[in-house]
Parts: structure tokens; sequence; C-alpha cells
């Protein structure tokens, strides 16, 4: 039987390029995004049905998923993709710009994983992939919103990934790495305009932003994490987490196999923490 996966966020970028990967690979695919275009159905006629899903909606989410169990016949797999961030001093975040990360990269995918349940188990079970990243264990500076979202979606997969396992629905962390000139990276510039930095910040945002600009990691190519959300979907094992990216696999050794001190010390050290303190003579 052909398998049909329902993804998330799919009008440009990751979400895109994974629906190319699944209709490419036989699956059916139902491509949701809150604007829906023609051009992926366009690729693959007869593999993909584009329809509007806006994460925040409910009404829109079951919408999607009645309109893929319609065209293919069912859901097995879903691949929460939809995601926003911003780089901004936490101080001077908006309260409004807050709420939309968390709306979209936690509540969203609630509201989506609530939905999908129903049509997984009518399939009698399925698997869910998360998206998060690998600063959802892992922190950085001037993402700090975007951080947290993720670290909530990682306490909620792995809570989720025991309960749900009572339902024959396995949960997957996809955590992707830093990727650089992306459409997800240029929105995200685009709506940190809304945080101007406060000017007892500003030393410190620079060093930051540069350090951040100056990373010592290759990017992490959307193709590779693409393959990765395809390879955690078909994985029937209990695995958690998979991360994808020369910077997350460093920080996954980092954050799981060494102690707190050395884990703080050489993240100081990867994220110019260190250069700081040395610069102003920071405790």
């Amino acid at each position: 039987m052909t398998k049909t996966v329902l993804i998330t966020g799919c009008s440009t970028g990751l979400g895109r390029l994974a629906a190319r990967h699944f209709a490419a690979r036989g699956w059916n695919v139902v491509a949701t995004m809150r604007r829906p275009e023609t051009t992926l159905a366009d690729e693959f006629p007869d593999r993909v049905a584009v329809t509007a899903l806006d994460v925040a909606d409910p009404d829109s989410i079951r919408s999607a998923i009645e309109a893929g169990t319609d065209r293919f016949g069912g859901i097995d797999t879903v691949v929460n993709n939809a995601g926003v961030t911003m780089l901004s001093i936490f101080e001077a975040t908006p309260e409004h710009a807050a709420r939309r990360i968390f709306e979209t990269n936690l509540f969203g995918a609630m509201n989506v994983i609530r939905a999908a349940l129903p049509a997984l188990r009518t399939r009698g079970g399925g698997t869910i992939v998360n998206v998060s990243s690998g600063v959802g264990y892992a922190a950085v500076p001037l993402l700090s919103l975007y951080v947290a979202s993720k670290h909530a979606l990682e306490g909620l997969s792995e809570s989720l990934s025991y309960e749900l396992e009572s339902q024959n629905v396995r949960i997957k962390l996809v955590e992707p790495g830093a990727m650089r000139d992306t459409a997800f990276t240029a929105s995200g510039m685009a709506a940190s305009q809304e945080a101007p930095v406060p000017d007892g910040y500003r030393a410190y945002f620079d060093h930051a932003l540069t350090a951040m600009l100056d990373y010592p990691f290759a990017s992490t190519e959307e193709s590779a994490v693409a393959d990765t959300i395809w390879r955690a979907a078909n994985d029937a094992s209990r695995r958690l987490r998979y991360p994808v990216g020369p910077d997350v696999e460093e920080y996954a050794r980092l954050r799981w196999t060494t102690s707190e001190d050395d884990y703080l010390a050489a993240m100081s050290r990867l994220t110019g923490q260190d250069a700081w303190r040395n610069a102003t003579g920071a405790r």
C-alpha cells in the first residue's frame, strides 16, 4: 500500500524540498501551506495534493486532513515542519513576536498532532516527525525565544513518544543545524526588525552576531535535512532524535556525553562568549 504523508510549511524551503523528496520516492504527499499554490502538484500530479493549512487554525488543519484522506485514502505520517524564528535581544522583543514564535513552533505542532491522531489511528498507527533544531537542546545567544520554543517541542515530543506508543504512533525529532542563505533564515532576519537593539546591548549584540556569522561549522544542507526527515519517517525503531549537520552533531556529543561544566565551557567557546569576556573583562 502506498503511504501518505502530510507536511506543514511547504510553500518554500525545507518543507517544499521534503515534499519533493517523499513524492520522488513513491509516497503520496499532502503538501500544506497557508496560501496554496499549485507548482508542487504540477510537478507530481499523481502524488501531490496541495491544500491550505494554518497551524494556528484548528479548522484549517482538520480540513487539510480530510482533503488528504479524501484524495489518498488516509494519512500515515505527519511532518510538523512549519516554523518561524527571529534574531533579537529578549528584553526588547515585543510580546506579539514572542507569542507568534510559540503559536507556530509549539502550539501549532500541538494543534496538528491533536487533529492527526484520529486519522493515524484509523490506519492502525503511524509516525509523527517534528522538525526541531540543534538549539532544542543546546542554546545559543540572540535566539532565546526560538530556542525556548524548540526546547518545549523537544520535551513534548519525548513525553509523547512514551504516551503514544499505546496508540502505535511513533514520535521522531529531526534536529537540523544552522542553514545559511535559506528562506527560513531570510524570514527570521526580516522579523528581527521588530526588535530594535537597546543601546546597552549594542556592543554585545554586534559581538554575538559576528561570532554567529563566523560560525566554525559548515552550513547544514537542506537536502540532508529532507533526507533525514524521510529516514526518520521510515524508521520503525524507538529512536527519538535525529541530529543532522556538523554543528548539531558536535552539540549532541557535548550535551549528552560530557559533564555540565565541560559542556558549558565548550559552548562558551563556540558561541564567542569566551572572547566577549576576555575583551570586556566580564566575569
